[in-house]
């Protein structure tokens, strides 16, 4: 009986650790998160321009993301977006913390306590305008603008860099901005 008793919580204790150390790979395998990166540069928001469908975001438009950096110098994640569906704004609030050197974009996510998930900025220009940001696989991706569209040929440029990496960017879901009366906007 003891020893079946142990044999069960061997398997379950494995299942976990491999459970656990797949959930820690946080990039897809073909993406390189940006070097040099400049996190103050980065703070400040977003409009997302294109995401995959995830049950987080379902049926948002009108979607933006605010980064601040808190006293421990972890960023401050406010997400928000338009419910169309159920005609109202909704959001969530997060902390990001870096998974090692600061210069690589190259942090970890949380909305829910103690879980963390992959979020890589794979390709970003000069003038931290734009942004490619990557998840933990190939199901997460977003493209990022500071202003409400993207020029013709940054949304190309990161299409191929997505497809370089392994994304079938055919399923990419391309955000509608057509509100302005966002009340966590600019929320301090």
């Amino acid at each position: 009986m003891m020893k079946a008793k142990n044999k069960i919580l061997t398997v379950a204790f494995s299942i976990g650790l491999i459970a656990l150390l797949h959930s820690c790979a946080s990039i897809p395998k073909r993406a390189k998160a940006v070097k040099n990166f400049d996190v103050d540069e980065y703070l400040g928001t977003w409009y997302e321009i294109a995401r995959f469908d995830s049950r987080f975001e379902r049926d948002l438009d009108n979607v933006s993301a605010q980064y601040s950096l808190n006293e421990n110098g972890n960023v401050i994640v406010l997400n928000s977006g338009y419910n169309h569906n159920k005609q109202e704004w909704k959001k969530a609030d997060g902390l990001a913390k870096f998974r090692g050197d600061k210069n690589v974009a190259k942090l970890k996510v949380s909305f829910f306590g103690p879980f963390y998930s992959g979020y890589n900025v794979v390709a970003l220009d000069k003038n931290y305008q734009y942004a490619l940001v990557a998840g933990k696989n190939l199901k997460y991706l977003w493209i990022l603008s500071r202003t409400k569209n993207v020029p013709k040929e940054v949304k190309t440029n990161y299409l191929e860099i997505a497809e370089g990496i392994g994304y079938d960017t055919s399923k990419l879901i391309w955000v509608k901005h057509d509100r302005n009366d966002n009340p966590f906007l600019n929320e301090k």
